[in-house]
């Protein structure tokens, strides 16, 4: 079919993965989405921590752009997950599972900005682009992101 005015063009024919694929990309992907807010959160906790000596809500929300009142919900959903302990009118500090939760993430974050810098992305976009793509690569990409920055070092 030619493409006149008005006139859709003909469509490129696609071949659909199969329905177990499908269903496995879909659930990664809602995994990912409802951990990200998680990791994100511990890992500004233990950041406020180590950078103030302190973590408060008032700081979180500034930080992460959202309310007080949504800071407090989630620190109420972390403390019932056993990740973070509050303290009334001190702040919040993190378990050892908390801490450990903020180490592996941070960790992930720092191996795809580094990545992406190797790729020849600038410093404040690959910092931002980290921020999403940290939470949604799998295992084995974060490994092959791993590799490929330190062979580019060794290059260099």
């Amino acid at each position: 079919m030619t493409r006149r005015a008005g006139m859709p063009s003909a469509k490129k024919k696609t071949q659909l993965i199969n329905v177990e694929e499908h269903v496995e990309g879909f659930r990664q992907v809602r995994e990912a989405h409802r951990r990200e807010l998680i990791d994100d959160y511990v890992e500004l906790i233990a950041d406020l921590l180590q950078e103030l000596g302190e973590a408060r809500q008032v700081d979180m929300a500034a930080r992460l752009g959202v309310s007080q009142p949504t800071v407090a919900k989630m620190l109420k959903r972390l403390a019932s997950m056993g990740l973070i302990a509050q303290i009334p009118w001190r702040g919040v500090t993190l378990t050892a599972e908390g801490e450990e939760l903020a180490r592996q993430s941070r960790e992930r974050h720092q191996i795809v900005e580094q990545f992406l810098l190797a790729l020849g992305v600038s410093t404040d976009i690959a910092r931002r682009d980290a921020e999403g793509i940290e939470h949604h690569v799998s295992e084995e990409t974060l490994e092959v992101f791993r590799r490929f920055t330190e062979q580019q070092e060794q290059n260099r």
